[in-house]
């Protein structure tokens, strides 16, 4: 390895799967900004979001136009709005809290990673930057539909949307062979970045599309991601010589476009040098990551929510492999999970936690194995090895020990509390949007199917239930004379409900039924043939619980047993 393992309870990382999320097959994952609610693409077309509080889907997000599998998913900054793009080369934005799809646009070339503007204004909140598979990126405008194809090369003091070198390999047909570039907005999304199929990043004014900087990373190989960290001080690029590069942003956070402007408009050397040395002042090579034993590619990189760690995950097929380090460049954890290929990964953006996607559609959460700490619960507590002699203090049980007594005097009692003001979360201290944020999701829940069948199955059998004897109506009457037709009609003609269930979810009828349903009670009972028998008196319920007494013959009964008057 490129450095020696530290140790690891020096650091706040994740270290062991907690849970995994199953949902069909799941691509590629997502969470908004606070970390509530993590959006999954499914190889259907559908957007699962789940509450990560909860682990639960909150809502699924299906289109009946698309059924080709998800690309990428990105939030908006205020968590109202989703961008998906799919294998149909569609792109679809979202209002999550309705479930409604506000704009489709289909463009030329499949899209492999869509990114919304991180404005988060109105007027740049349909504004999305695209990454296709065969093309260069492009600005899309959701509402307009309108494209803008930017610049990937910069040569002879002119912006070029070409490739910038020639291709080496080639397809079976003799058309030339295309490497996808990977292009990311800043933090306040007036400038993207771009990173070139020849190892170069150009920092691209994206309104007038004009190459403001260009810096040449070393060795020239294929830049295949490129992402910001969270707050915006660095920049994470992966290439293809298996080498994770972080930059540093020299740039102010605000206004960053502006500051460049003045780099190249204060400059007195020709279009070409003034490119060039805007980008030396804009981006300092921090640190480089790589496993020098392996030389394994990576996939998906990216920061922690705090910027202290950088995570990456094995390219090498058949292997669930995450490589953590800290910013000085040590190799600090490495997890290792099923033996199933990596998709991708997202670092929690508050939680020291990573979820990650198998290929077979699993989504694994890792966790920090924490320990049990009692000196947390209580501050004087030690936890011993072994047995120890223990020397009672001479005040350790009075009502007021000396320790006590100082620690009265030391706080001043009129002094004034503030419980209003609220602390800035510094996670969260830049946001505009705090306010208008969802956070969370409605419960929505599915209806369960067997409780649908159980219905269906109760409003099909209510004069089934009526008849059978192991009901509390034919318990009440008598369960020796089931076979009596005069306890049958009393029973359809008092209530189909026969089941203590069905009574329970009948609504209270009225008095003028109650009083009908009597009537209908009290009229003479026709005797069955036989001979003579006695009678008995039973309660009948019937309706709301009602109970009237009534005559009944049991002559059937005295002739079966030979009872005489």
């Amino acid at each position: 390895m490129n450095a020696t393992i530290i140790d690891p309870l020096q650091g706040d990382f994740p270290e062991v799967i907690e849970e995994y999320l199953e949902h069909g097959i799941m691509k590629c994952i997502a969470f908004n900004r606070r970390g509530t609610l993590l959006a999954a693409g499914c190889s259907d077309g559908s957007c699962v979001i789940w509450d990560f509080e909860t682990r639960g889907i909150a809502k699924e997000l299906r289109d009946k136009d698309c059924v080709a599998a998800i690309t990428s998913v990105c939030w908006s900054k205020s968590g109202r709005h989703i961008l998906i793009s799919a294998a149909d080369k569609s792109l679809n934005l979202w209002d999550v809290m309705k479930g409604d799809k506000i704009y489709r646009t289909t463009l030329q070339q499949t899209p492999l990673q869509a990114r919304l503007h991180p404005g988060g204004g109105s007027p740049e909140s349909t504004l999305c930057l695209v990454c296709p598979f065969s093309s260069a990126p492009m600005i899309v405008n959701l509402q307009t539909e309108t494209t803008t194809t930017l610049p990937i090369s910069f040569s002879g003091g002119t912006t070029t949307a070409t490739t910038g070198a020639p291709p080496r390999n080639k397809f079976s047909d003799g058309s030339a062979h295309y490497t996808p570039t990977a292009a990311c907005f800043n933090k306040h999304g007036d400038l993207v970045y771009v990173g070139n199929s020849i190892g170069e990043i150009l920092i691209i004014d994206h309104n007038k599309n004009l190459v403001r900087g260009v810096v040449a990373v070393s060795g020239g190989a294929v830049i295949k991601n490129i992402v910001f960290s969270r707050d915006g001080r660095h920049l994470l690029i992966n290439s293809s010589d298996r080498t994770i590069r972080v930059y540093e942003n020299l740039l102010p956070l605000k206004d960053s476009l502006k500051s460049l402007n003045e780099m190249i408009f204060d400059n007195t050397l020709d279009e070409g040098e003034i490119v060039k040395s805007a980008g030396v002042k804009s981006l300092l090579l921090f640190r480089e990551f790589q496993d020098s034993i392996t030389r394994v590619h990576w996939k998906a990189p990216c920061f922690s929510g705090d910027g202290e760690w950088v995570v990456g995950g094995s390219a090498s097929k058949g292997e669930h492999k995450i490589y953590i380090w800290d910013r000085a460049g040590h190799l600090v954890k490495i997890l290792e999970g099923p033996k199933e290929a990596l998709m991708d990964l997202a670092w929690h953006p508050v939680h020291p936690m990573v979820v990650s996607v198998s290929l077979t559609g699993l989504v694994y959460i890792w966790a920090k194995d924490y320990t049990e700490n009692w000196s947390a619960f209580a501050p004087d507590f030690k936890e011993l090895e072994e047995n120890e002699e223990y020397v009672e203090r001479e005040d350790e049980f009075d009502l007021m020990p000396e320790t006590e007594k100082v620690k009265d005097l030391e706080t001043n009692e009129d002094d004034e509390v503030d419980i209003t003001t609220v602390e800035k979360d510094s996670a969260f201290s830049d946001s505009d949007l705090s306010q208008e944020e969802l956070r969370f999701l409605p419960a929505d829940p599915f209806p369960d199917v067997s409780e649908q069948q159980e219905k269906h199955t109760a409003s099909n059998s209510k004069l089934g239930d009526s008849k059978n004897s192991d009901s509390p109506l034919s318990e009440e009457t008598g369960a020796m004379n089931h076979d009596s037709s005069q306890i049958e009609g009393m029973e359809n003609s008092g209530g189909e409900d026969g089941g203590m269930t069905y009574l329970k979810r009948r609504r209270k009828p009225s008095e003028k039924v109650l009083e009908l349903q009597a009537q209908k009670v009290r009229k003479p009972l026709p005797k069955a043939k036989g001979g003579l028998g006695k009678s008995s008196k039973t309660k009948s319920r019937i309706g709301n619980g009602i109970g009237i007494e009534q005559e009944q013959d049991m002559n059937n009964f005295g002739d079966e047993f030979g009872i005489d008057d």
